[in-house]
């Protein structure tokens, strides 16, 4: 029942949005500026954004990243399990083994409620609407 969220979920939704907001091809190290990080860990975080079609990455003098879809279409969701890998690991809340193996856990049946409702939100935000509220905080 794992979900984890790290910095470079939260990178790879701002790179989205700096792609975006910037509206043309970027090079590795003005995106790396422009979220606030180093370009060689921004590669890391593009890779997936690439591999998922969601970005387009163009070698050479003139390339550079640029956005392939409307950020409306992408869930917040999509893009943490792309980064962090499926959000659902079988792992019980409480203890380090899998769930169900000798019986569930006191609150297995309130957190499968609480990951749902998580889970619905993450996936009913698209990162154009995160986006949205993170610059209106």
């Amino acid at each position: 029942m794992r979900l984890e969220v790290t910095r470079k979920s939260d990178l790879a939704v701002r790179a989205l949005r700096a792609l975006a907001d910037d509206g043309r091809r970027m090079k590795g190290p003005a995106l790396a500026e422009a979220v606030g990080s180093t370009a060689g860990f921004v590669s890391q975080v593009v890779n997936p954004l690439v591999r998922q079609g969601w970005v387009r990455s163009d070698p050479g003098p003139a390339g550079g990243y640029s956005l392939a879809v409307d950020l409306e279409s992408v869930s917040v969701l999509a893009v943490i399990e792309a980064i962090e890998g499926p959000t659902d690991a079988g792992q019980c809340v409480l203890v380090d083994r899998p769930c169900a193996e000798s019986g569930t856990c006191a609150l297995h049946v309130p957190w499968l409620r609480a990951r749902a409702q998580l889970l619905d939100e993450l996936d009913g935000t698209s990162v154009a609407d995160a986006s949205l509220q993170a610059t209106a905080t």
